[in-house]
């Protein structure tokens, strides 16, 4: 039986990676609802942007590594549907274009509560989508995108859904995103761990494939120290116990951390990839329940 249309762009949505864009909107609301700024329709929008910049981003990175070669049949990790002949490049492009539409939609619809200074930002954010494998220097190719990661899915998300609730940017709102753009990265990392040999061949030069696997392990556990730590720092800035609630998922990080060592097929690595978006949902989780306690 043929897959569903449905089923085949759903699968190009990336649901494994969605994760990276619930998780901001939800700690950064949780910090405006400590501070007694909650805004459910901001908070609303906020998702809907966050969300609609994940999906655009990756059917952004389905077509433009099957036009530079990254994605081939010799690609071992979860299928993309340009390069299995799913969906037409042209019409893969028209899609990316049709959601990051949407998203900039959206995020009009936050200059209510942001102010015009958004716009650019949200300008920032959708170009940065598209530049991650299109455009004449793309970033996952040039080693930076863990760093558009960190920054977009971290900082920034966090403290832009703070800053339209609270109507005004905190150094805990800086601070809170640290662990969720660390956490978004490390789904990263390990897809471009599995991924070194095709990446290389195609001179897409993740950290990975600059620096090894080896490296890669130390920026995976070094993340997961990193986010663990930050419930302690705000613990230690006057919240409460629950902040720490976060900790109960260090043995897991542990887990993480040694199945990526011991990883020796791209099957580990896939459902790795999956367990660390699920890791990153869970921290989230916890950590918006601590700070809104």
């Amino acid at each position: 039986m043929s897959e569903s249309r449905a089923g085949i762009w759903l699968g190009a949505a990336r649901p494994r990676t969605l994760p990276a864009a619930v998780a901001p909107v939800l700690v950064g609301s949780a910090l405006a609802w400590h501070d007694a700024h909650a805004n459910a329709a901001a908070a609303a929008l906020c998702l809907a942007f966050a969300l609609l910049v994940q999906i655009g981003t990756n059917f952004a990175n389905d077509y433009y590594d099957f036009v530079r070669g990254a994605d081939t049949a010799a690609r071992v990790g979860p299928r993309r549907a340009v390069a299995a002949g799913l969906i037409a490049p042209a019409t893969m492009r028209r899609a990316m274009v049709a959601v990051f539409v949407a998203a900039f939609a959206a995020g009009l619809g936050l200059l209510a509560w942001g102010g015009p200074w958004l716009l650019a930002i949200g300008i920032a954010s959708i170009a940065c989508g598209v530049a991650y494998t299109g455009g004449p220097w793309p970033l996952a190719y040039l080693g930076l995108g863990d760093v558009f990661v960190f920054l977009f899915f971290g900082l920034v998300a966090v403290g832009g859904t703070y800053f339209v609730q609270a109507g005004r940017l905190t150094l805990d709102a800086l601070l809170a995103g640290i662990p969720i753009g660390l956490l978004a990265a490390n789904i990263l990392v390990v897809n471009n761990y599995r991924d070194l040999e095709t990446d290389a061949v195609a001179n897409k030069r993740t950290l990975v494939v600059r620096f090894g696997r080896r490296a890669a392990r130390r920026q995976f556990g070094l993340s997961l120290a990193g986010a663990l730590l930050m419930p302690v720092v705000f613990f230690f800035r006057g919240y409460g116990w629950a902040c720490l609630l976060p900790l109960a998922l260090a043995p897991l990080a542990w887990v993480h951390a040694r199945r990526l060592r011991e990883s020796t097929t791209p099957g580990e690595l896939i459902a790795l990839l999956g367990d660390t978006g699920r890791l990153l949902a869970l921290y989230a989780l916890l950590f918006a329940a601590g700070l809104s306690a």
